[in-house]
């Protein structure tokens, strides 16, 4: 169910950005495209902090906050590597991630009614991931600052799949301990 707060508003304002974020990009407007994207990053700190602060944390921010996060990612690695940015098998990786982790978590909130928390790892992971994007992003022309995108994409990658196997194996090792009680 959808409460109207500050986070859950914030969190629209992301998922509406993701078509703004598309439609600027391949109108060559790349640096309407690039403010949609760093809006979107800066709204996803936001929400978080703000629904933790203000005690506002919903069911509808759990589910739909992950999920606005992942629509403007794979927006954004898609426009990337239509762009010949990034390969597009790092896209793959990570949508193939990205599915993997929400039918996980899914199955999680159908079966044990369990909503699955962000730990360390996907935040350092996100975070990589979006320093990452801003440097490879067409916007600056250093070719410094474009390889070292290049380096934390591949970086924020593996710490991604690193963070999708820790929750399958905390997962495992939660659902052991509920048996053995």
């Amino acid at each position: 169910m959808f409460v109207l707060n500050i986070p859950n508003v914030l969190t629209l304002m992301r998922v509406m950005l993701v078509p703004v974020f598309v439609a600027c990009f391949y109108t060559d407007h790349t640096a309407m495209a690039f403010c949609a994207y760093v809006a979107a990053s800066l709204t996803d700190m936001a929400d978080g902090y703000l629904a933790r602060k203000l005690n506002q944390i919903t069911s509808f921010g759990k589910l739909m906050d992950p999920l606005a996060d992942k629509l403007m990612q794979i927006s954004m690695l898609t426009c990337l590597c239509s762009g010949g940015y990034i390969p597009w098998w790092v896209m793959f990786v990570l949508l193939g991630k990205e599915i993997i982790m929400v039918i996980g978590g899914e199955f999680l909130l159908k079966r044990r009614n369990v909503v699955v928390k962000s730990n360390w790892s996907g935040k350092l992971a996100t975070v990589l991931l979006v320093t990452a994007i801003i440097a490879v992003y067409p916007w600056h022309g250093v070719e410094t600052v474009t390889k070292i995108g290049s380096v934390l994409l591949y970086l924020g990658l593996t710490v991604s799949l690193y963070s999708m196997v820790n929750y399958g194996l905390l997962y495992v090792k939660n659902a052991n301990q509920q048996k053995a009680h």
